[in-house]
């Protein structure tokens, strides 16, 4: 229950022209288009307001009823529709995910066993983010949960905090099989329609709508139009609103579960959502304490008050729900541009003033953090650039590098030579390589459509010269994610193959090559177990289960020769009548 202030609270109405005076110098500040904002005071929407544009170029109001992507904001309405669920037997959430989805995979078995539907919602699986596995916004949610197993942990279970959309998207399809609803159906059958609030789910729902904001971004100082990235962790970071109706959210959870009369949820899991579970961080500023991460909500204190908050953050995007349990307050900002300190310095203020404090300039401190930022830009740049080793040369011809690299959990990576170029694609993403050094090649930056920028991709050979992978470093918490070069040339042929059986000799040994019912390679040398032979490129394939690789030569209708390529030397074996 809401407790008495410590200090006379300001009515609202006093420092509304104040309130406003600050939201046009902190969005100039920023360059932020347009804002809105709902504050919540004892179950009562005391406040909500509309600042700048929703889309510049058709010079369109922002209203309270526009509506924004909220982001990783939705991470609190899947927490609570678990919360729901656990409150109807129909799951426990500290048993483990596999309970209930059987088909659930880590890349370590004992962390596959041991993850619990409560790990999903702290962040606590041991899991790092690998968000570009669901960037390039190409995959439905049910597509992602086989990918998981092939992801390397960086961590114990349960022994640090990692925020991650992965697991929250298994949160949500966790809800569709236990309701035997669509995620979607069943936020707005048990939560949303009961608040009256109009809510959405991806990017054609918003722009679907009366009201849509138009998302900017930033390139270094300058204001552009941001592209249009669907997100498809729809659990994690898809929901859109106005904060007309997301103030009904926040009287939910400072109602204890209770909305206009109505009981929703329990107090006591209303209760466990907020309550900190897994440290999170140290505050960046004194009047912040220690963070923590409960179920689908952050939780922090400001000058020795509780907060209950979470944010969200998407390309164009950028959001800020924040409730003071014991005051009754809430408080929700929404903008059209990312990233910006907009949300949190009007959110800190009228805390400040709620409460009957003499409010921090906060504007004066985020502009200093965001003009070191600007300026560290440009140092990083430049620090990188002394990075690189000039006046080196790849190792190969341009086409060399041509092929198609495959990760299992991050898909095809495609390099085509063109026009003395090498010209990358990748799950709908594409962009002209420049070369870095070495073996080592990288993105450009671009401004008019998603590639991650400035990202290096380094070719990798066996011994023997032959590129076989390319490395990337998509995810910084575990070593860099390597492609394996997919087979390419005559070994994927069956006629080439096909004139690759017979018998071969070195010395005494014989080595027979035959094909097998589905059309592969199969090696059976003098006293040694038969091997597989996987297409590699060219004529070269891959002795499975052995460290070498053998080459079929020969101009004719048949191979006369087998190139054995193995740790202990080159070996020629030739074509026997045998």
């Amino acid at each position: 229950m809401p407790q008495s202030s410590d200090a006379p609270s300001a009515p609202i109405a006093s420092f509304i022209p104040e309130l406003d005076r600050l939201a046009s110098d902190v969005m100039a500040d920023w360059k932020v288009p347009g804002a809105a904002l709902a504050v919540v005071q004892d179950d009562k929407v005391v406040l909500a307001r509309a600042y700048g544009q929703r889309d510049v170029e058709a010079n369109l109001p922002v209203t309270p009823a526009t509506q924004f992507a909220i982001c990783s904001i939705t991470k609190s309405f899947t927490a609570t529709a678990i919360a729901l669920l656990h409150n109807e037997g129909r799951l426990d959430w500290a048993k483990p995910v596999r309970d209930y989805i059987p088909e659930f995979r880590l890349s370590d078995p004992v962390a596959t066993e041991r993850v619990t539907v409560l790990d999903l919602l702290c962040h606590h699986p041991g899991l790092p983010r690998h968000d570009w596995v669901h960037e390039p916004g190409d995959l439905a949610p049910a597509d992602m949960l086989g990918l998981m197993r092939h992801l390397e942990l960086s961590r114990d279970v349960r022994s640090a905090f990692q925020y991650n959309n992965l697991c929250y998207n298994v949160a949500g399809l966790l809800i569709e099989r236990l309701s035997g609803q669509s995620y979607q159906a069943f936020i707005r059958a048990r939560l949303t329609d009961r608040l009256g609030m109009n809510v959405g789910f991806n990017l054609d729902d918003l722009e679907a709508s009366s009201e849509p904001a138009r998302p900017y971004k930033m390139h270094e100082d300058t204001r552009l139009p941001a592209f249009r990235l669907p997100i498809t962790t729809t659990a994690s970071g898809a929901m859109t609103t106005s904060v007309a109706d997301f103030a009904n959210w926040m009287r939910l959870h400072l109602g204890q579960g209770a909305f206009d009369g109505e009981r929703i949820l329990p107090a006591a899991l209303i209760g466990e959502l907020h309550a900190p579970r897994v440290y999170n961080s140290l505050p960046g500023y004194a009047e912040f304490g220690q963070a923590h991460y409960g179920l689908g909500f952050q939780c922090n204190s400001y000058r020795g008050d509780r907060l209950v908050e979470h944010g969200g953050g998407w390309i164009g995007w950028n959001t800020q729900m924040t409730l003071l349990p014991d005051f009754g307050i809430g408080i929700a900002v929404f903008t059209n541009r990312s990233p910006n300190q907009v949300p949190w310095t009007l959110t800190l203020h009228i805390i400040d003033r709620l409460r009957g404090r003499e409010p921090i300039e906060w504007r004066e401190r985020f502009r200093k953090r965001r003009e070191e930022a600007l300026d560290q830009i440009q140092a990083d740049k430049g620090v990188r650039e002394k990075g690189r080793h000039a006046s080196t040369h790849p190792a190969h011809e341009l086409a060399a590098y041509s092929g198609d690299y495959e990760h299992p959990a991050y898909g095809v990576m495609s390099i085509r030579e063109q026009d003395g170029a090498l010209h990358w694609s990748w799950r709908g993403l594409f962009a002209t390589l420049g070369h870095r050094h070495f073996e080592t090649f990288e993105t450009p930056e671009v401004q008019d459509r998603y590639v991650p920028d400035s990202l290096p991709l380094t070719f990798l050979t066996n011994r023997d010269g032959a590129i076989v992978s390319l490395s990337a470093p998509l995810e910084p918490a575990v070593a860099d994610i390597v492609f394996v070069r997919l087979a390419a040339g005559e070994c994927t042929d069956a006629a080439f193959r096909a004139r690759c059986v017979g018998s071969f000799k070195w010395g005494a040994i014989t080595h027979r090559v035959t094909l097998d019912s589905e059309g592969a390679l199969e090696l059976k040398s003098d006293h040694q177990p038969a091997y597989r032979l996987a297409p590699e490129q060219g004529r070269r394939f891959r002795i499975v289960g052995q460290a070498g690789f053998v080459e079929f030569c020969g101009d004719g209708t048949i191979a006369d020769e087998m190139i054995f390529h193995q740790p202990g030397g080159t070996f020629v074996a030739r074509r026997t009548d045998e």
